[in-house]
């Protein structure tokens, strides 16, 4: 069986999810906790070996846990095509 491979927007938000959570001094697991998800999710997504991804009801989570806009976690122009 082929593994679903992340698109390049859904790298973008995880990249950006990371570096806002590192520039907050939050943990894996604190920014778990206050996803209400599993201690684990967070670092699963945040593998690069991982399919595992942050859907819209996490972003706007996100977007109230680091007091940012939700178009925080999209790139200003489309990235190249997903095939």
């Amino acid at each position: 069986m082929l593994e679903k491979k992340l698109t390049d927007i859904e790298i973008y938000v995880i990249s950006v999810a990371r570096k806002l959570r590192i520039e907050k001094g939050l943990t894996q697991s604190d920014l778990a906790f206050k996803l209400d998800v599993s201690s684990g999710f967070v670092g699963k997504v945040e593998s690069k070996t991982s399919n595992s991804k942050y859907n819209l009801n996490h972003i706007e989570q996100l977007s109230k846990i680091f007091n940012v806009s939700p178009k925080v976690f999209l790139p200003e122009k489309s990235p190249k095509n997903d095939k």
